[in-house]
């Protein structure tokens, strides 16, 4: 999912011997922010390569230098052929099949890729380093393909395709998305290939920067998609006329989980001042409990936000890694096993469950909407009129095609292994499949939540003379000012549900509120 973008140049991003940020990789990935390398970076680049270039001209085979790879590791290669190796270990290796990975993932695995280069680990040549910079500068985007990678020795057919296009080879987009051989759109944005030389095209493709990518991404995209499903979840509970008291922070403190806590406070000023909450609090309400659909949101959308920011504490320990085998270490190079994706695969599968859970919670809620004996007064399917139409019924049989997809999505990739390489890579993460079902997962999360909000907002209307918080009438007038109309007679709804997606992808619903209560926890 690609929220909007600014029209104004992101700043450049520089790339040097410490981590990148999270901000970094989406400013480079989404809005086309170019990079540079930094000073630190092109000296700790030059002090490694003095070592490959050693160990290159000594008689002792080296791994990665002046050897085959994976099981074919035990050949010693003559230097006369040592330039030939890593053209065919490159060429080789880019053999990836499927549909093209989207453009942001490709800029994030590029730059993940020199961030790795810039710590001085891996033995590239500075003008190597420099080209991959220049490539993400100019909008040279190599075609990546869906399949190929198994996240063991890293994304290796994703980074190969990358790796390719430095050499001048194989079809790349250029900045204006046309699809062009590598050589032409080098030639022209002036940029040479490189001739890959000992130990480059190996360090060029030996990492987890794909599944890396899409994680900072996924990361991003549902800090904001869990405060809209606060939102989306204020809005159910105004309009199904619930309780606001049990979000209160006192009950909140005896179950000190901090994403629930948040998420409670969060509910707690949306509801604030609402005439719809106010009109049943008096001594002739005989509601007893919401359903937990409602009382519980905080509990599931905060433990989603939890989850997030323990994905988010081990994708930085990543951005503060040198993934690369072999490394070198000091004035030697070691064989290692960093190129393993399991600590990134497995968050990746967690976040899928998460996005599962914090869908089907938002799903429920929609149906309660729907159903005349559980609405509180609403018409069935907030139809216009009964029998004649039939409102939101097919919206909530969309929402649930996609729950149901998600749940299948939430089954993890990492448990899963297929030996490679005759045996020598026997165990394998799996991760970047787990990155490419979170991608979809993300995608029908805010398809579910910006249903939910839709849906919660035209029940917000029928509720009428009460008049809902500041902060919910805030979305309301967004989406009606947006392409959603309110209730009527039925009509192609398709075109609504889009729209609201694209208010709930982009941030404008949580912009809204913000703009009405402040910024949201």
């Amino acid at each position: 999912m690609t929220p909007q973008t600014t029209s104004l140049s992101p700043p450049t991003v520089v790339v040097d011997v410490g981590p990148l940020s999270l901000e970094d990789v989406v400013s480079v990935a989404r809005d086309g922010a170019p990079v540079v390398l930094g000073d630190q970076a092109v000296a700790a680049i030059d002090r490694a390569r003095e070592v490959v270039d050693g160990l290159a001209a000594a008689p002792t085979p080296v791994y990665g230098i002046s050897t085959g790879f994976g099981a074919l590791a035990t050949r010693h290669i003559p230097a006369e052929m040592r330039a030939q190796l890593q053209r065919s270990l490159v060429r080789s290796h880019a053999a990836g099949s499927g549909p093209e990975v989207e453009r942001e993932v490709v800029r994030a695995l590029m730059l993940l890729r020199l961030s790795t280069l810039a710590t001085g680990h891996t033995g590239v040549r500075r003008e190597t380093a420099q080209l991959l910079a220049d490539l993400v500068s100019h909008g040279i985007t190599p075609v990546v393909h869906e399949y190929g990678s198994l996240g063991c020795s890293g994304d290796l057919a994703p980074l190969a395709h990358c790796a390719l296009a430095l050499m001048g080879e194989g079809p790349v987009r250029d900045a204006s998305g046309a699809l062009v051989p590598a050589s032409e759109a080098l030639a022209a944005a002036g940029l040479t290939p490189v001739e890959l030389v000992a130990k480059e095209g190996l360090a060029l493709i030996n990492g987890t920067d794909g599944m890396l990518g899409m994680l900072l991404l996924a990361i991003s995209d549902l800090r904001r998609l869990l405060r809209t499903a606060d939102v989306s979840a204020a809005m159910s509970v105004e309009a199904q006329l619930g309780t606001d008291r049990v979000f209160a922070a006192d009950l909140q403190a005896i179950r000190p989980h901090p994403g629930q806590a948040l998420s409670a406070a969060n509910l707690t000023r949306l509801l604030a001042d609402s005439g719809v909450v106010a009109s049943h609090r008096g001594p002739d309400c005989n509601r007893v409990q919401d359903a937990y659909s409602l009382r519980c949101s905080p509990q599931v959308n905060g433990a989603a936000r939890d989850t997030v920011e323990h994905a988010s504490t081990v994708a930085g320990r990543e951005l503060a890694s040198a993934v690369d085998n072999p490394v070198v270490v000091g004035d030697r190079v070691e064989s290692n096993g960093n190129f393993h994706g399991a600590p990134v695969a497995y968050v990746l599968d967690f976040l899928a469950i998460v996005a599962a859970d914090v869908a089907s919670m938002s799903e429920r809620r929609t149906d309660r909407f729907l159903d005349k004996s559980r609405s509180h007064g609403l018409p069935p399917f907030l139809a216009h009129d009964p029998g004649v139409d039939s409102g939101l019924m097919i919206a909530q049989y969309t929402q649930a095609a996609i729950v149901s997809e998600l749940k299948r999505l939430a089954v993890p990739a990492s448990v899963d292994s297929i030996p490679s390489s005759a045996m020598q890579e026997d165990h394998v993460s799996m991760g970047w499949s787990a990155a490419r079902k979170l991608r979809r997962s993300v995608d029908g999360l805010t398809r579910v939540v910006a249903i939910e909000v839709l849906t919660a907002a035209r029940a917000l209307d029928l509720r009428a003379p009460l008049t809902p918080s500041p902060a919910t009438a805030a979305v309301v007038r967004l989406l009606r000012e947006g392409g959603v109309e309110g209730p009527g007679p039925d009509r192609h709804l398709s075109p609504e549900i889009e729209a609201a997606v694209e208010l709930v992808r982009s941030g404008a619903v949580v912009t809204a509120v913000e703009e009405v209560i402040g910024e949201l926890a």
